[in-house]
């Protein structure tokens, strides 16, 4: 299973990003993304753990079903395009993740989350990530 984040306190010009704890496939990605921050620019929560603020209530319920990111300067984004809000943060091909933001790729972006996020039970089972306990695997 892979090292989750110890919460620290958020540095300015951090972006909050909230996660399923709970799903297994989810930390791996947690994981990924975290290797990648070289820079320290993502803050990464598990929704269930999350202060409120900055989760108040209305955003913790849009965490429960999505990935959600808080940037410094207030946008909350969720399920594709917090992913590629994420991505783009931790330098990971820029310039395709600019180009993934546009339409219409952003409308497949958000289509794939859709399956992906879905399927996550599956994905965790597949991938031997560990129990989720939220999507029931």
């Amino acid at each position: 299973m892979p090292t989750m984040p110890t919460e620290t306190p958020i540095q300015p010009g951090q972006t909050w990003l909230f996660y399923d704890g709970d799903c297994g496939f989810c930390r791996s990605c947690v994981a990924w993304l975290q290797a990648k921050d070289r820079t320290s620019k993502l803050h990464l929560v598990p929704y269930q753990d999350a202060p409120d603020p900055p989760l108040i209530p209305p955003l913790r319920a849009r965490a429960k079903h999505s990935v959600l990111t808080i940037a410094p300067d207030g946008e909350v984004r969720t399920a594709g395009r917090a992913v590629l809000a994420a991505l783009q943060d931790v330098g990971w091909m820029t310039p395709l993740v600019k180009v993934a933001s546009l339409p219409p790729l952003i409308w497949l972006v958000e289509v794939g989350y859709r399956i992906v996020a879905g399927n996550r039970a599956r994905i965790s089972r597949v991938l031997a990530r560990g129990r989720c306990a939220t999507c029931g695997a």
